[in-house]
């Protein structure tokens, strides 16, 4: 461990220490003094790595590496007394007098001395070694540039960079440097001395980063150990789905179950006929719904409520899915193998209509950038289109099946479908390569997480997949309580971080499990019919949607915001006071 031996005086090692070397190392400038003589701030030794003492009742904590931690935090918050005094009183030094040594020459840029100094502290790794004199060197280098002593810059490159024979392809473009001195300062700092250190402080916390922990100590280290537990805690959390949730170091975090969207807030009944499919635009501030009424409908959605923004009319065949553009202006929406239809939100009105001679369209989606539009056809090819209808591109083959969502990931590379009732097909449409998710039951749908990661599918036996899809495909987790016999039923990802997973079910109630440890954690009673699909709102973790047989869009919220709706109907929509 670095340190180990150290018996110099607290006071003379931050002696050693220039300003540049407390501002890196403490986070600050040393705004006062330390008082007392260096008696009285003399470090006792450090303790040896055999037969340490621990802290904390679970006897893992070292309890040098816990004293030197909290050292380079205060020292960090600019409490550079204390931190001192925490040294001294504890004999733990929080770097030894060789590392410090080692900080100052390259604050102050004596390279040579601190390449030295280097192969002094104790370190066993060539490599790392030989990296850290690469960084040394190429700053020498480029002050040397900077200074215009091009020949000096030329024999540091000569003769102590080439030798080290590590990071070629740098080495050549520093060999560019000499050749074109100008090219430096486009990427170098001006020539003045706090420009110099500010470089010197930035070559410090590089080093810091390779150097061994037990050295030189991460900066914020402890900052970093403190996050890491309380994300563990907030990710052990079955129920925290909320922006706001403060968490505090007081206590351990635990959410109630009131973060879950339970109470039904309103019911929206502008559809004559089954509800098949809804989704909500990526910025939350609208949501989608297509029936077995022939129609699509634009919902609004403010600090209110939900209410009707456009009803839109002209496919002939129930529509099955919708899907919205990258910047939620426009809509697709799909109808039952007839045509593909692109709307103006705003307006409502149909911009354009994409079909095939004596074919039918079954699936619709967008590219990333909103330039094209993908469609399933139900000659199980997939078609993309130019936004005025001109095909681009036709995947011909076991594309699609006439019954199936259609994804394309967000770097706009990969289409996804179903290809085949038990599997389904991941196209790479650029390096033409396909990878497939096999399952054993038939695949009924499934949705796209939004960082493109994972897929959940839905089964034919009563089953939720969830399968990382990065490299080869993996089954990762299993979701069961809903009812399945049939019907289409789709399910979603949702809740803050999508933490959690929702679907609909035939036994009229929406289930909710936890993502992660795929506990079910609600099952929401209030629809008459079965529910074919569910929402979750990507702007308000608090908000889901379930659209059922019963010809209704619920709206799901928390218990405490159920009290401050009033029972009134308009429009179509009716506000619940959560009950079911």
């Amino acid at each position: 461990m670095g340190g180990v031996g150290d018996d110099e005086p607290a006071s003379k090692r931050m002696k050693l220490s220039s300003e540049e070397l407390r501002r890196l190392s403490n986070g600050s400038t040393l705004k006062e003094p330390i008082v007392g003589s260096s008696r009285d701030l003399m470090a006792r030794p450090l303790q040896s790595e055999g037969g340490e003492e621990v802290v904390g009742s679970k006897g893992v904590i070292k309890k040098v590496e816990f004293v030197r931690i909290i050292a380079k935090a205060l020292y960090s918050l600019g409490y550079i007394k204390s931190g001192a005094h925490l040294e001294e009183e504890s004999g733990i030094a929080l770097q030894s007098s060789i590392v410090n040594e080692f900080m100052r020459q390259i604050l102050e840029g004596d390279w040579d001395e601190s390449v030295v100094t280097l192969h002094n502290i104790g370190l066993t790794d060539e490599i790392t070694i030989k990296s850290a004199c690469f960084l040394i060197l190429e700053q020498k280098f480029f002050e040397f540039l900077d200074e215009e002593k091009v020949m000096d810059a030329l024999k540091t490159l000569r003769t102590e960079i080439s030798p080290l024979c590590i990071n070629h392809s740098r080495v050549r473009e520093l060999s560019l440097f000499i050749v074109s001195p100008s090219c430096c300062f486009s990427v170098r700092s001006p020539k003045q001395d706090t420009s110099r250190a500010r470089s010197r402080i930035e070559l410090l916390e590089e080093l810091q980063k390779l150097l061994p922990p037990t050295v030189m100590i991460p900066e914020r280290r402890l900052e970093h150990l403190v996050e890491q537990a309380l994300v563990l805690q907030r990710d052990a959390c079955m129920f925290h789905n909320s922006l706001d949730k403060e968490m505090s170091l007081y206590a351990d975090h635990q959410c109630a179950r009131d973060q879950i969207p339970s109470s039904a807030l309103q019911i929206l009944q502008a559809h004559t006929d089954e509800i098949w499919s809804l989704q909500f635009s990526h910025n939350g501030k609208y949501l989608a719904s297509s029936s077995n009424d022939c129609t699509a409908i634009i919902w609004e959605v403010d600090a209110n409520g939900v209410s009707l923004k456009h009803k839109l009319s002209g496919h002939q065949k129930p529509v099955s899915s919708v899907s919205w553009s990258p910047n939620d202006h426009q809509l697709l929406t799909c109808g039952v193998e007839e045509v593909v239809r692109r709307w103006d939100v705003s307006s409502g009105e149909c911009l354009h209509v994409y079909e095939k001679a004596g074919l039918g369209m079954v699936s619709c989606g967008w590219s990333p950038d909103g330039k094209w539009v993908f469609s399933g056809v139900n000659d199980k090819s997939i078609s993309m289109w130019e936004l005025d209808g001109k095909e681009l591109e036709c995947w011909k083959g076991q594309r699609t099946l006439k019954i199936s969502d259609l994804e394309i990931t967000s770097d706009g590379k990969q289409i996804i479908s179903m290809c085949r009732e038990t599997s389904i097909l991941l196209l790479d449409r650029e390096a033409k390569v396909e990878r497939f998710i096999e399952e054993d039951q038939t695949i009924t749908s499934f949705s796209l997480s939004r960082d493109n990661r994972f897929l959940l599918v839905n089964l034919l036996n009563q089953e939720i997949h969830l399968w990382n899809i990065e490299g080869d495909p993996k089954l990762v987790s299993e979701y069961r309580g809903h009812k399945r016999t049939r019907f289409l039923i789709r399910s979603c990802f949702g809740g803050l971080e999508q933490a959690f997973i929702a679907s609909g079910s035939e036994d009229s109630l929406v289930y909710i499990w936890h993502r992660d440890t795929g506990e079910l954690i609600e099952s929401l009673p209030g629809h008459s019919g079965a529910v074919n699909c569910v929402g979750w709102n990507p702007a308000n973790p608090q908000m889901l949607a379930s659209a059922s047989d019963d010809r209704t869009i619920r709206i799901w919220g928390l218990n405490n915001l159920s009290a401050k709706r009033k029972d009134t109907r308009s429009n179509g929509i009716h506000h619940c006071n959560g009950s079911s």
